[in-house]
């Protein structure tokens, strides 16, 4: 593995104060584990615009409420920002470039229509909403930055429009980063549906139109080093489940909708997006074999963004259990894992917060084609067949399960994938954002 530099001692600069940024929030990962990275902006004296560019209804999300109530930050959807007519055009434009639809039936039509009205058309309205954001943020300083987040090919916007976002940051002198809204829950790359070679993934290609993109570990940096130099990948630590940020999570947190039975044996299980191969006959048969367990409460929570898509939640077998049940789309993972004694997880990053806190994941790496960065890092957590599965839930009945973890294992993966350099995470990412900010790189 190769090894990149973590940026902690040579962030050191004296920064004039306030400076201003401008956030781009797509959606719940993003806003996840962007949201401290702003919090801690405004912390150290800063402004910054927080522009929501999804869907609308994450205008009403608490971690966005929250960073409204902040000193020096302003929140808006875009549509907000713009007459329905512009707003809607610029919707109209992203659909052209983005795979939703052209994954669809009309996706021949919608190809056409993107080739028929090209990129020298679409440039005129990217480069007016950019202009007026742009405007709306920095007014005419020549310092600052713009921030998104791990920008893909096969992002839901348009890789076009941000291009156009960053050139014209650029030619005013504003820096442009791009931001975690993840981590890497996978130690191996062949982990989805049609991948049968290893090698550079074009997915990460993108990255290299910022200036710097940050990583929270290793691990993920590995994605962008056969598109970027090394010195454009900063190793940062964990803004989402650094130890920071957790405890005013904890503070910030709606109230929790679930109640605890404590004579049960309280089990979450995490599932990955629908794209991602996994085994569900076996899934289901996992399932059916807790719900067996009587002194068990299972509840399945599906992902965040494609629940919808995964074939174990519209099993009528499933419903038909009386101690499994499936978490609705506004149960949040952190209420969940609260609410549980035992996470299982077909590879996940949420579960990190677990092993942060001590609480049990079983890795069921079997589950599924990859291999979960917490089992590489802690062998005790996989489950590697139905009778491990089955092990472990009885040694948890009869013994309890305290003390799950060997402490040496938890603690290198605390060291290495959440807390990179050490444990003031945070200001870490504040101290780069200045620096590229200032153009002082």
């Amino acid at each position: 593995m190769t090894i990149l530099p973590v940026y902690a001692n040579i962030l050191e600069s004296n920064i004039s104060l306030p400076m201003k940024a401008l956030f781009f929030l797509r959606h719940y990962n993003d806003i996840d584990h962007i949201t401290p990275v702003i919090a801690q902006w405004v912390a150290a004296g800063h402004h910054c615009d927080v522009v929501l560019i999804g869907a609308f209804r994450f205008r009403r999300d608490y971690r966005v409420n929250y960073l409204a109530t902040l000193q020096g930050v302003r929140v808006a959807h875009i549509r907000e920002l713009f007459s329905a007519w512009i707003y809607l055009a610029w919707r109209l434009q992203m659909l052209l470039l983005t795979g939703n639809l052209r994954r669809l039936a009309v996706g021949p039509v919608i190809a056409y229509l993107a080739k028929i009205y090209d990129e020298k058309q679409r440039a005129r309205l990217w480069r007016k909403i950019v202009q007026f954001l742009l405007k709306r943020t920095f007014s005419n300083d020549g310092e600052g930055v713009v921030a998104f987040d791990w920008i893909e090919r096969n992002s839901v916007i348009a890789l076009e429009w941000v291009e156009t976002v960053i050139s014209m940051a650029r030619a005013q002198g504003i820096g442009c980063v791009s931001l975690p809204h993840g981590d890497s829950p996978h130690a191996n790359q062949l982990i989805r549906r049609g991948e049968w070679r290893l090698g550079p993934d074009a997915t990460f290609a993108a990255a290299k139109i910022f200036d710097r993109v940050v990583v929270p570990n290793q691990l993920c940096a590995q994605r962008f080093l056969p598109f970027l130099q090394q010195d454009a990948i900063a190793v940062l630590g964990s803004p989402r489940y650094c130890e920071a940020w957790l405890a005013k999570l904890s503070v910030l947190m709606p109230p929790a909708p679930l109640t605890a039975n404590p004579d049960k044996l309280k089990i979450v299980m995490f599932l990955r997006k629908a794209n991602f191969t996994t085994f569900w006959e076996e899934v289901s048969e996992v399932v059916h074999m807790l719900a067996a367990f009587s002194e068990v409460e299972l509840i399945i929570k599906p992902h965040t963004r494609s629940g919808w898509k995964q074939s174990l939640t519209r099993s009528q077998s499933l419903k038909k259990l009386a101690n499994v049940s499936v978490a609705s789309d506004d149960m949040h993972s952190i209420h969940l894992m609260n609410w549980a004694d035992v996470c299982i997880d077909l590879a996940t990053s949420v579960v990190f917060e677990a092993v942060r806190r001590g609480q049990p994941v079983l890795a069921a790496d079997y589950l599924h084609a990859g291999r979960s960065a917490v089992a590489a890092y802690m062998p005790e957590t996989e489950l590697r067949c139905r009778d491990d599965v089955y092990e472990k839930i009885s040694l948890f009945l009869s013994h309890g399960y305290r003390n799950f973890y060997i402490p040496a294992h938890r603690e290198r993966f605390l060291s290495e994938m959440l807390d990179v350099g050490g444990a003031e995470v945070l200001p870490r990412y504040v101290k780069l954002i200045e620096k590229i900010g200032s153009r002082l790189q």
